[in-house]
């Protein structure tokens, strides 16, 4: 597992170079998202959804759980990236976000 910083990772998700995936629980999701990912929470893990054609980026809060995910799938994945510091990296670096309310936030 790599780490990634906001801006790296949200240039490869809007390239299609890579794809992120939040890890965080679906009341965080809705609150503020980045643009361009998919939803797999961490408590309801889907493997299904990791692509095996491209780098994989995983994205939660503050880094931490998303570190716990990355670490598992790199035992068998190379393309492994977290993203570093998480949401709060991603909203202090000024990255666009949605959220179902049209005021994201970190939550």
């Amino acid at each position: 597992m790599q780490e990634i910083s906001p801006q790296n990772a949200f240039d490869q998700i809007t390239k299609g170079q890579a794809l992120g995936i939040d890890v965080r629980e679906t009341i965080e999701w809705d609150a503020g998202r980045a643009i361009g990912v998919i939803s797999n929470p961490m408590s309801a893990f889907d493997l299904a959804l990791i692509p095996i054609d491209r780098p994989v980026i995983f994205i939660c809060r503050s880094g931490a759980r998303s570190t716990q995910v990355a670490s598992a799938i790199a035992i068998n994945k190379s393309d492994v990236f977290n993203l570093t510091g998480g949401m709060k990296a991603w909203q202090a670096a000024g990255l666009p976000m949605v959220s179902e309310t049209g005021n994201p936030e970190v939550a």
